[in-house]
């Protein structure tokens, strides 16, 4: 039988709905008490807290479990609103062995502090300035293309996203980029179902965030539904969130929520508040205490008396001591190889993701090659997506692409906006929907505008989640230099070393059109099996080429791939005892005309794969003569040629190295151009150099 108490309603509101909002309100501020006094003792590493923004509770009793949810690392109130949704839960256990970075703790294994957890559909975000946006994004559009194409994904089809974020990081590029995107699908009304939840308390760090500057700027956006509620007020804050979610559910489109929220203690830990607002605005904020507007709320409706408050609050510290004290004595990551671990790929066969391929009626160049091999990939596997800037109608710039919409359709071979953070964030959430996706970047040097995308979030989410949840993805990016007649930096950029440094990414680089398949499906192979982020570097300069050592030789073509290629194994070229060439890209044809040329007794091995890479293979062929020259094309500060020294180096080679490398430069547009590349002219002097 309900009592009295469970009978009252408040403005909608329930009393048991209320109390349960009410304690996860109180957990979630309790936590980051607890967090800021073991931080004081040095047994807590993480003190960014929710304070004041308590009110995302009502966010998450409007959404079910099923709902993806990419939080904000305000989300306390969220995470344990949600968890109460589900039996078994212990989420007060949960964030404080990620606060005390115990291997224990759900998500990460105490590799960070993050909300995350599989059983709750929070995927683990760093959210620190909105980055998260496009995959949520990627994420809504993969669920509703998975529908569209009839296959399986974990979420439900009637699922929606769920994305919160401050009102600061609301004006990063990766934000108004994300919302760019969702309401361009809207207008082409294409369904996107993510609601945008900015939790809005005025102040980033130190920085304040013009009155109403949020609305002003997403109150009337064409394609963005908005809402607006009280976050200190909850059943303002769940009717407005209910009536927000159920508009994105039934309509498969996008929707932003203001919630007004305030932020009590500072930023975090360190946060000497004072030094950046009044006291006067300091205390004025204490009067929209969330909690204790949640409090008065109870008491003045008859739910709990006063003392009946003080009571629950008590016992909130108390229980959250006791986890604390528990979670304190948790054991730690032990070892580099315990923390490294959700990072391996692993060893695994060499075989292809497809069937073996058959020769060609005529022989193929590298760009056929890929075509061919993108064309097997979306053939037998119908969870391959293939898009990016031009790569439909037009076929890319060079043709790769050219045909595969009209084979495959407009569903999986696509065209995207001209944002490479949206490409990447489709990407990451497409994976997350068991596509495997294969976005192209145009040009290398555009890479970096989206950088992070790769760097933040996609290298970062096995890391962060222990491998319970995996992006995989093959990002095709056309790069490097020796384009004739076209060019500048834009078009060739040889600068790998923002890609090179990201654990975990796997880089693989075709020079030989046979190659160029079997590397692929190796790509796609670690994807798929291993949840790889990889990149496939397409050199430009090579799509088209056909000869090798003279006009018409049609040396650089070849009608069949090699056999299934290895990750990180490399492929020697001759077997000259007297000098080892180790190159990659452009340099191989290069080497290996330098080679005839001279009549050099040396042997070629062509990298391959840059990351990881096959030091095993190199060692042996370095070893077999004694000698080696290494001519890398990208720059000689922080280029491919720095790593094979090192590994070389670090493995125990005595014998003598040099490197010819391009000069530490732009690229400049036209004959210029070919006073800062690596020329064969360079390798040739080196060469003999190291055989006098």
């Amino acid at each position: 039988m309900p009592t009295a108490q469970s009978t009252v309603d408040i403005e909608g509101l329930s009393a048991d709905r209320a109390l349960a909002l009410f304690d996860a309100q109180l957990g979630s501020r309790h936590l980051d008490l607890a967090a800021r006094e073991l931080g004081k003792r040095g047994e807590g590493f993480y003190s960014i807290g929710s304070s004041g923004h308590e009110g995302n509770a009502a966010v998450a009793a409007a959404l079910r479990v099923t709902d993806p949810a990419l939080l904000h690392y305000r989300s306390g109130g969220f995470y344990l609103a949600r968890a109460a949704q589900k039996p078994g839960s212990s989420p007060l256990r949960d964030v404080l062995l990620g606060i005390t970075a115990a291997a224990a703790e759900p998500i990460s294994g105490g590799r960070h502090k993050v909300f995350g957890h599989r059983a709750l559909s929070v995927i683990p975000q760093t959210s620190t300035i909105a980055s998260h946006l496009p995959r949520a994004v990627g994420l809504a559009f993969g669920i509703e293309r998975a529908r569209k194409l009839g296959l399986p994904t974990e979420w439900p089809s009637d699922a929606i996203v769920i994305c919160s974020f401050g009102d600061a990081s609301a004006n990063h590029s990766t934000a108004t980029g994300a919302l760019n995107t969702a309401t361009h699908c809207a207008y082409q009304k294409l369904p996107l179902p993510v609601l945008f939840v900015c939790e809005d308390n005025g102040i980033g760090i130190s920085v304040r965030t013009p009155k109403d500057w949020i609305a002003a700027a997403y109150g009337n956006r064409p394609g963005l539904r908005y809402f607006d509620a009280d976050g200190a007020n909850l059943p303002e804050a769940l009717r407005v969130a209910e009536t927000a979610a159920d508009w994105v559910r039934t309509r498969r489109a996008p929707a932003f929520l203001r919630l007004r929220t305030v932020r009590l203690m500072g930023h975090a830990g360190s946060d000497v508040e004072s030094a950046y607002r009044s006291q006067a605005e300091i205390t004025a904020d204490l009067s929209r205490d969330p909690v204790l507007r949640a409090a008065i709320l109870l008491a003045e409706n008859g739910i709990l008396t006063p003392a009946q408050l003080l009571a629950r609050y008590e016992a909130k510290r108390a229980e959250v001591a006791a986890l604390a004290a528990e979670a304190v004595a948790e054991p730690k990551l032990t070892s580099a190889a315990e923390v490294l671990a959700p990072l391996a790929i692993g060893d695994f066969p060499a075989t292809p993701t497809v069937s073996v391929d058959t020769p060609a009626a005529e022989p193929r160049t590298l760009a056929q090659s890929i075509n061919h091999a993108l064309a097997q990939l979306l053939t037998e596997d119908p969870a391959t997506l293939v898009f990016g800037e031009d790569v439909a109608a037009k076929g890319g710039v060079y043709g790769v692409t050219r045909g595969l919409r009209k084979s495959f359709g407009a569903a999986r071979v696509f065209d995207t906006l001209l944002d490479e953070q949206t490409i990447l964030g489709t990407a990451l959430g497409t994976a997350l929907c068991g596509f495997l996706p294969i976005p192209e970047i145009q040009y290398l040097a555009y890479l970096h505008n989206a950088a992070d995308q790769l760097r933040g979030e996609a290298a970062t989410l096995r890391f962060f989640a222990d491998n319970q949840y995996r992006n995989p993805m093959v990002v095709r990016i056309a790069g490097l230099a020796y384009q004739k007649g076209f060019g500048g930096h834009f078009h060739n950029d040889n600068a790998l070393a923002a890609l090179r440094d990201i654990p975990g990414l796997v880089i693989a680089v075709p020079a030989h059109p046979a190659e160029a398949a079997p590397l692929l499906h190796a790509c796609a192979a670690a994807a798929r099996r291993h949840g790889a982020v990889c990149v496939y570097l397409e050199p430009i300069a090579l799509y088209h080429t056909r000869d090798l050592h003279s006009p018409g030789d049609n040396a650089w073509l070849d009608p069949l791939p090699a056999a299934p290629i290895g990750l990180g194994r490399a492929r020697t070229h001759g077997d000259g005892t007297e000098l080892t060439i180790i190159t990659f890209g452009n340099g191989v044809p290069m080497s290996l005309r330098v080679a005839r040329r001279l009549g050099l007794p040396c042997r070629v091995v062509d990298l391959r794969w840059l990351a990881p890479l096959p030091v095993a293979d190199l060692l042996r062929e370095a070893e077999a003569t004694g000698r080696v020259l290494i001519a890398d094309e990208t720059r000689r500060t922080g280029g491919v040629s720095e790593a094979v020294v090192t590994a070389l180096t670090d493995h125990g080679f005595r014998g003598p190295i040099r490197r010819v490398t391009s000069a530490d430069s732009f690229i400049p547009l036209g004959p210029a151009a070919q006073h800062v590349l690596l020329a064969e002219a360079h390798i040739a002097k080196a060469a003999l150099e190291l055989l006098a």
